[in-house]
């Protein structure tokens, strides 16, 4: 008898467990990385997107995705490494940029098209400092 696949929602939630390694209070689901999670046949197939293309933390994520689920009852998982759209801060949740600035990081800005068309840089904007909330602040990074 094969079990019964989760739903896609209690999976959504388990990857939301899962935190980033370099950013442990964002998990890889705030931060974007996860682009879609499918139940077909008797399988769990996730895409993931890394933050850059050699990102040396994709295969811990991996491993954690895949631990995870396993814990959780999966057997058969797919994962699948999508690199086209190139991972961007734009993915980042609400919830995520919010938690970046209570962790003392200043959530970065999204793109701001000049004319209809996306910039290749960032637009200048007031960025406040997620300390003390002043926006006499400097990019520098």
């Amino acid at each position: 008898m094969v079990a019964a696949l989760p739903s896609t929602d209690e999976v959504w939630g388990w990857l939301r467990e899962i935190a980033d390694p370099e950013l442990t209070v964002l998990s890889i689901v705030d931060l974007g990385i996860v682009r879609d999670v499918r139940a077909e046949a008797e399988e769990i197939t996730i895409t993931i997107t890394p933050t850059y293309s050699a990102c040396p933390a994709m295969e811990m994520i991996a491993g954690e995705i895949r631990s995870s689920l396993k814990a959780h009852g999966v057997e058969k998982l797919q994962l699948e490494t999508k690199l086209s759209p190139a991972w961007t801060t734009d993915w980042l949740s609400g919830d995520a940029q919010e938690r970046l600035r209570e962790y003392g990081i200043a959530p970065p800005q999204p793109f701001i098209p000049a004319n209809g068309i996306q910039p290749a840089t960032r637009q200048a904007q007031t960025i406040a400092c997620p300390h003390c909330g002043s926006e006499a602040t400097v990019l520098v990074s």
